[in-house]
């Protein structure tokens, strides 16, 4: 707590004391309002209809309305600005307003409009005061940032952060040019080259607000009223004791080592260069230059700090220059999307699962109980012995200590969740449960074997829910007596850290089944698409021709080490040969055995001999410690050496005097096979839309995210420029490379994708 600011001993006299103070209502709009309490100027921003703040242009002309109101009225001695919502200040820009614009000077009159508001508010004489609980993201941060004091209240659901790097922008209302001067230069960089986001502690620690409320307990209102009430009336008495002179504003220098990390880089050019020099450095190692948000930050603050005279006006072309990048309009697709797949578009389920439980304890089992303790009441973990219970329950507890450690979890949660799990052998406890997630080995006897046991164990609205990753749902359902209530859930390994949901349902899945299944997931946290069934569904299609193309170039000569430099450069998240090893070399066979019967060569390019000698050696992928790669002896430079088993089977079927394809040809050859695939099944109706097409890949295996995905690139890159180039490729290597029909028809017609 800072030095002379004095709040009332106690809370609830103290929330109690605000209300029996004069309060005068004054301007009312459509997002403000604002009442006058014992000469502090209260402005509340509330969206109707809407449970976050988001700025638009209306926003920001009812909120600097209701400024000058308040300003300009003498009884008013000092401002808060906070918001009715209690777990939202203000999330940030609307990026609808930003995907409108048609012109980088259009964009530069929003950033010129937020930074004039902006200054306003610094320069104003009265103290303003911003009063923060729940997302301050991006301009709501901005705004915070603008204030001469900022209070925030301690909850789970406060954040600060100024994310805009996220979607290909920078912080285009002063954030880049006044964070670094209150933060220092090697806290804020971080900050807006990442979009990380802070708590009320960690924001107070590094200066970022002045004073933490601690929220209270329940009382004559929820915790969270009476939390936000406290909020308010601490906010304004601060407000009212920066106006009369018993509180100052808090000095922002520092001394001590802290001072000198903090000063030296902004008032030394050499020390300041030096962290500039850094920071370019590892942006360009995690980026590899395909994102072009982050230099532009950096070029702003930098502007900023040797410039102070013309950063506003820097800070404000590179945001009208980024916004108009294909890599920002690809990157605010999939914010979008995402949105978009976080809804359920079949409607609330008449009968919402309430207990839930898990066959197989083993890594996908034990991920999804992880992610579901703390969303139903009862979640039960089965396997066949104890043994298998203990490592799955090691498991979970695993992923919550974890959290404990970083102070995103009290050790009493983490036990209160582990007690709330129940582990069972048998099916004893499955009489009233509504939703069973089988998660055991990929083989299709087994499956049909439990799928009997379970549907005698269980009553008639049970739903079941496999988590395959390519067995057709229809032909595990065969063994279903209520196949109306069967469908498909395919989790992505690590469940609790991978955000996508994949729902497969057949022709005779129930609209019900599927929107509890989606109302499921989405109570789990996940991003989810629903997509129809066929072999590997979307995401293990996609990556069957991916990783196809991938072990085609392999066998032509392209190193292991060379295909994933090539891969992480082009911007997918990890190598091409690593990709192989993570999903696991025996799944990619079993994969591979099954798409070859389906679609014949088309989709696996190189020989499949390859992949079966590997898993007859032993050679399974990170999870058996070798595969394509080693992965328990020591690496240097971050680079793994390939195993020489491996590379000894490879060898025996390379091509003989083949040309081994060069870094752009590997880069194109494997995305373009992707992108067809993908369009493929959008032809075959197996994903309902473009937009599920570019998620599913985009947050399950990580489909070059500056591109938007599949369909985003289509639009952008040119559908006929991509029928040109497969021709290209299939003239050289073959009937593979024959682009989709749907492309062809789009090209002749000038359709987009994402405007269909």
């Amino acid at each position: 707590m800072l030095h002379g600011f004095r709040p009332f001993k106690n809370s609830v006299n103290h929330v109690r004391h605000l209300r029996n103070k004069i309060c005068t209502r004054g301007l009312t709009n459509k997002h403000c309002e604002t009442s006058i309490r014992n000469g502090v100027g209260i402005l509340k921003f509330d969206t109707p209809g809407s449970k976050v703040n988001a700025l638009n242009e209306e926003f920001s002309f009812d909120c600097k309305e209701a400024f000058i109101e308040l300003r300009d009225n003498p009884e008013v001695k000092s401002m808060v600005f906070m918001s009715a919502k209690p777990d939202c200040f203000i999330a940030g820009a609307d990026i609808k307003m930003l995907a409108a614009c048609e012109s980088k000077e259009e964009i530069m009159e929003l950033s010129k409009g937020g930074q004039e508001f902006m200054q306003q508010m610094e320069d104003c004489k009265k103290p303003v005061v911003a009063a923060i609980a729940g997302s301050c993201m991006g301009g709501g941060l901005e705004i915070a940032l603008a204030c001469h004091y900022r209070v925030a209240l301690d909850t789970k659901k406060t954040s600060l952060a100024l994310p805009e790097v996220m979607l290909g922008l920078l912080p285009g209302s002063g954030g880049t040019q006044r964070l670094p001067p209150l933060i220092g230069l090697p806290n804020a960089l971080p900050m807006m080259l990442t979009g990380a986001g802070k708590n009320a502690k960690q924001a107070k620690k590094l200066g970022l607000v002045d004073l933490v409320i601690k929220s209270l307990g329940p009382g004559v209102k929820d915790p969270k009223t009476l939390s936000h009430d406290y909020l308010e009336s601490c906010a304004a008495d601060v407000a009212r004791q920066l106006a009369d002179g018993t509180l100052k504003k808090p000095k922002r220098t520092k001394s001590g080592m802290k001072g000198l990390s903090y000063n030296l880089p902004l008032k030394n050019k050499y020390v300041r260069n030096y962290v500039f020099k850094t920071a370019t450095k590892e942006v360009m190692k995690k980026t590899h230059g395909l994102y072009p948000s982050p230099l532009k930050i950096i070029d702003s603050v930098k502007n900023g700090l040797e410039s102070p005279s013309t950063g506003y006006a820097r800070e404000c072309e590179n945001f009208g220059d980024l916004a108009m990048t294909d890599e920002s309009r690809a990157l605010q697709s999939i914010f979008f999307g995402k949105q978009a797949c976080e809804k359920n578009h079949y409607g609330k389920p008449e009968r919402m699962p309430q207990n839930m439980a898990v066959l197989g304890a083993g890594l996908m089992g034990a991920g999804v109980a992880t992610v579901s303790l703390d969303k139903f009441p009862k979640v039960i973990l089965k396997d066949v012995s104890d043994t298998a219970l203990s490592k799955g329950e090691d498991m979970v507890r695993d992923v919550f200590q974890k959290k404990v450690k970083r102070k995103k979890m009290s050790q009493f949660d983490c036990d209160k969740l582990m007690s709330s799990l129940h582990t069972e052998v048998d099916y004893s406890s499955f009489k009233d449960v509504d939703i069973v997630i089988e998660a055991v080995f990929e083989d299709i006897n087994l499956k049909h074997r439990i799928i009997k046991e379970v549907e005698a164990a269980t009553p008639d609205h049970c739903i079941f829910a496999s988590n395959t990753s390519a067995l057709p749902i229809g032909d595990l359902a065969k063994a279903s007596v209520r196949p109306e209530n069967f469908i498909g859930m395919h989790y992505f390994s690590p469940v609790d850290k991978m955000p996508l949901l994949e729902i497969i349902t057949t022709d005779q899945t129930s609209k019900e089944t599927t929107a509890a299944a989606v109302e499921v997931g989405l109570k789990q946290k996940k991003t989810v698409i629903v997509v129809k069934d066929g072999p590997g569904f979307y995401t293990t299609r996609v990556i069957g021709a991916l990783m196809g193309e991938a072990f085609a170039c392999i066998q032509e000569g392209t190193s292991p080490t060379d295909l994933d430099k090539l891969f992480v450069k082009f911007g997918w998240p990890v190598g091409g040969a690593t990709l192989v090893d993570e999903v696991g070399i025996d799944v990619a066979y079993k994969v591979t055995k099954y798409f070859l019967e389906v679609f014949g060569e088309r989709i696996s390019a190189g020989d499949p001999r390859v992949i079966e000698e590997l898993v007859e050696a032993g050679c399974l992928g990170r999870k058996s410690g070798k595969g394509i790669f080693l992965y328990r002896s020591s690496t240097k430079g971050g680079t793994r050496p390939v195993n020489p088993v491996a590379q000894k089977i490879m060898d025996r079927y390379k091509k003989e005097g083949q040309v081994a394809p060069q870094g752009e040809d590997v880069q194109w050859r494997t995305y373009l096979r992707s992108v067809n695939e993908a369009a493929l099944c959008l032809q075959e109706d197996i994903i309902a839309n473009p937009v599920d097409g570019n998620i599913g890949l985009i947050f399950g295996i990580g489909h070059c995210p500056q591109r938007g995905g599949p369909f985003q690139f289509l639009d952008t890159y040119g559908a006929q420029a991509f029928v040109d180039k497969m021709r290209g490729y299939q003239d050289s290597l073959g009937f593979r490379f024959e682009p989709a029909q749907i492309v062809i028809d789009y090209a002749n017609s000038g359709k987009k994708f994402m405007s269909s």
